[in-house]
């Protein structure tokens, strides 16, 4: 398949799951941007994306007793939080999988990559149809963006993923297979932050913020800009 037929193809598909200091740190998002993802990101395959207030990043105050450093899943409110000191976090808006695939519990980061390649599943190809291609390589037209953190629980791959993706526009919607999507220039914050060890934990059903359960983290918070 051409690689214009498969970014086409990519851009409209749902990604079919991933079974395939002390001091609150300063807005740096650009500052993590390489000149390879400056240039890739100019030249992505869909349309730029209006993200909703209260899906863009924020530093909130933070509740529970995660240490600094970790990360934090809150499937029922599409949100993710990277644990800071002193009691805050950076909320970033995210989309997750539908109920019946998601991953829940506490895993940590077994490897991280930039601009990976999507190798999809005999299961998700038998899901998604055969015009799935074998692998898509780096690029913003492949569905796990422009960075992806691989979960595992001790040695073994979850096959559950946090990564970038190439619809936006979905960004506080359940609607991949399991995976955990965010901006790209989300993902490439969050990915300087983090090292490979890094605990992760995914609350399940009814265990986040709103709306069963609003104690994650307060709702006053500071603007944590783009």
């Amino acid at each position: 398949m051409a690689m214009r037929a498969v970014a086409l193809l990519l851009v409209g598909l749902s990604l079919g799951g991933c079974v395939t200091s002390s001091s609150t740190p300063e807005p740096a998002s650009g500052k993590a941007m390489t000149a390879r993802d400056k240039e890739l990101l100019a030249n992505a395959p869909y349309a730029k994306a209006t993200i909703p207030e209260p899906y863009r990043r924020h530093i909130v105050t933070y509740h529970r007793k995660e240490a600094p450093g970790s990360i934090v899943v809150d499937s029922d409110a599409r949100y993710l939080y990277y644990v800071l000191p002193e009691g805050k976090a950076i909320r970033y808006g995210i989309t997750v999988g539908e109920e019946a695939l998601a991953f829940s519990g506490i895993a940590k980061v077994g490897r991280k990559a930039e601009w990976p390649t999507w190798v999809p599943t005999s299961a998700i190809k038998e899901r998604l149809g055969p015009s799935i291609p074998n692998q898509v390589g780096p690029g913003p037209h492949n569905p796990l963006g422009a960075r992806a953190l691989y979960l595992h629980l001790g040695p073994k791959d979850t096959l559950y993923r946090i990564h970038g993706t190439n619809q936006p526009d979905l960004i506080g919607a359940a609607v991949s297979s399991g995976c955990i999507r965010m901006t790209n220039e989300d993902v490439i914050d969050l990915y300087d932050r983090v090292k490979t060890g890094t605990v992760v934990v995914v609350l399940a059903p009814k265990q986040g913020d709103s709306p069963h359960n609003p104690q994650v983290a307060l709702h006053n918070m500071d603007r944590f800009t783009h």
